[in-house]
């Protein structure tokens, strides 16, 4: 049998009504899903795919049910009580007394997420004056690709309002530096677009496209000059230790060029591979490349911008106004990777611990089964997953799978918490007991921490889901917070003190994990405020989960704006409050 590999997310578990082939094995389809994706080649990493769900060459022994001799059940030592199920001593599935999820070796799976493109056009206004000036934020976070950091003389040299990006120069000679808080970019295709609002005088200024970047001290530029003639000149240099090396000649592109107009630099970066040119925006980008060259002394670094006045100009202040920042494709150094064989289904009930015939047929058929489980369709909502609609049902015709977002921007560009399941979808919902909740437009294929866990567990698994809060414990509710103590299923393990995070000697993939994680403190009455999908041990033996997040834009099992582990000593790690199996 030829090697069977799925780049693109669902094309190993997101199938048609009609079922999809699986390297000569037929798949049940998802559940609702009416459209499958397709797999393309790729020529670099540049164009490879955000994230992936990959299976190695399928092996006939994974597709056992009919091959199963005899089950045995017996309970395992721990707390929850938990009881393995066997056939000829193999495990054939783990259930969890008073849960209905259940753990079952199949096809191992590769999971995989890299860095998504982005644009910010700076659709906000910051700083915030109302706020202390210590807890002020000058160019705050993009749309997706990290928080920015700002250096230079003075905080009060950057500032957004709606559409611009600005930066004044106030003193000449002194570099100003935006970034973004993402050290591990290796290959990146990105750009800027930016204008001065002035043509300087007595000497030139300057911006540039950053990347590679270590340091104020240490980095890789793809620099405009803007001369007092009115001339624009490109140039790519690198900065070492202060030390700055030319690594081209320098490219007129232009002469009396006024001041308000926007020019874009693009820099394409592969391996040790940098290609760069600038333009007039208003006219049409150059088909070749002004620079062409090679040098590896960044392996990788952040991307971001430069502004400097040289010594000698006497018009200032003068405004560096950037209007976009779009990185078209990135890739991590080390993108997280979790590759395991464990399965998570659901059953139609809670396991009530004991071993029956009827519970045997169930545990029968799921066994090597491939059709799409928990992981597979939380997996669906990472970067760069394709779009999959609704066959029949509440909703119809909508997209029920592909890249989510967290939430629409408010006026400070810092996104709003509370997209639901259903609102992904921009559908209204009935739930049981008759409690109505409409749609909402603004955040139609966002999810929330909550709404996230709400959609693979309750829309796509079939838990019952609350409107709203529910204590119960029959039902999965609307927050967090309240998951954490009325979710249906048993608890694993939760902090004893509210400071200390639970050893979670018990989790397995598919449970939730719940933390105290934006408190700003650590005391033991606040509640629960994040809510995530526990995935498995990534490459460096971590406990790596997925989670829907405001800096990352959605779904990820990344570390943007914080490591997406529960080992070490980042906030998830030592915020761990709760863990819960459905």
């Amino acid at each position: 049998m030829p090697n069977t590999s799925r780049r693109n997310l669902l094309a190993v578990v997101a199938t048609s009504a009609a079922s999809a082939s699986l390297g000569g094995f037929a798949a049940a389809p998802a559940r609702a899903a009416t459209t499958a994706a397709t797999v393309t080649a790729t020529e670099s990493l540049l164009t490879a795919p955000r994230s992936s769900v990959t299976l190695p060459a399928l092996d006939v022994s994974y597709f056992i049910p009919v091959a199963l001799g005899p089950l045995t059940a017996s309970v395992l030592s721990g707390t929850p009580e938990r009881t393995e199920v066997t056939s000829g001593g193999k495990r054939v599935a783990v259930l969890t007394k008073g849960a209905r999820t259940v753990v079952l070796p199949g096809p191992e799976r590769t999971f995989t997420e890299n860095k998504k493109p982005f644009v910010d056009d700076f659709g906000r206004t910051l700083p915030d004056t109302s706020l202390p000036v210590a807890d002020r934020v000058y160019w705050g976070t993009s749309p997706g690709g990290g928080s920015w950091s700002t250096l230079g003389p003075d905080a009060t040299d950057y500032s957004v309002t709606p559409g611009s990006g600005i930066i004044t120069l106030t003193t000449d000679f002194a570099s100003r530096h935006a970034t973004l808080r993402d050290d591990e970019v290796t290959d990146v295709d990105v750009r800027a677009v930016a204008q001065f609002d002035k043509v300087p005088t007595g000497q030139a200024c300057s911006y540039a496209l950053s990347f590679g970047y270590q340091d104020t001290h240490n980095n890789y530029r793809a620099r405009l000059s803007f001369l007092t003639s009115g001339a624009v000149e490109l140039r790519v240099e690198k900065e070492v230790a202060d030390t700055v090396t030319q690594l081209g000649a320098a490219v007129t592109l232009a002469t009396s060029v006024p001041a308000g107009t926007d020019w874009t630099i693009r820099v394409r970066r592969e391996g040790a591979r940098i290609q760069a040119r600038a333009w007039r925006t208003d006219a049409a980008e150059p088909a070749g490349w002004a620079f062409d060259v090679e040098d590896t002394t960044f392996a990788k670094g952040r991307v971001g911008l430069r502004a400097l006045a040289n010594d000698g100009c006497t018009n200032l202040p003068v405004k560096l106004v950037v209007s976009r920042f779009h990185v078209d494709a990135a890739t991590w150094q080390s993108p997280p990777s979790v590759t395991h064989g464990d399965w998570v289904r659901v059953l139609p009930e809670l396991f009530d611990g004991t071993w029956t015939p009827q519970l045997e047929q169930t545990i029968r058929a799921m066994a090597g089964s491939t059709a799409p489980d928990v992981l597979a369709h939380a997996a669906m909502f990472l970067a760069g997953a394709p779009a999959v609609t609704a066959g029949a049902g509440p909703a119809e015709g909508r997209q029920v799978l592909g890249e989510a977002g967290y939430g629409y921007l408010d006026p400070q560009g810092f996104r709003n918490e509370g997209a639901d399941f259903h609102e992904y979808m921009n559908v209204g919902w009935t739930f049981p007991g008759g409690d109505y909740t409409g749609p909402s437009a603004k955040q139609t294929g966002n999810l929330d921490c909550s709404g996230y866990a709400r959609m693979v567990y309750g829309y796509h698994m079939g838990v019952p889901m609350a409107a709203g809060e529910d204590t119960s414990a029959t039902r999965l509710p609307r927050k967090s917070r309240d998951m954490a103590d009325y979710a249906p299923g048993v608890r694993v393990d939760r902090t004893a003190d509210g400071t200390t995070p639970p050893a979670a000697a018990q989790l397995q993939p598919g449970d939730l994990v719940l933390f105290n994680a934006d408190s700003g403190d650590d005391n033991p009455t606040v509640t629960v405020d994040h809510v995530g999908i526990y995935l498995g041990r990534d490459a460096d033996g971590k406990r790596r989960f997925l989670s829907s997040r405001k800096t990352g834009n959605g779904p990820t099992m990344a570390d943007l704006g914080g490591a997406s582990l529960l080992d070490g000593s980042g906030t998830y790690a030592t915020h761990l409050h709760t863990v819960h199996r459905i």
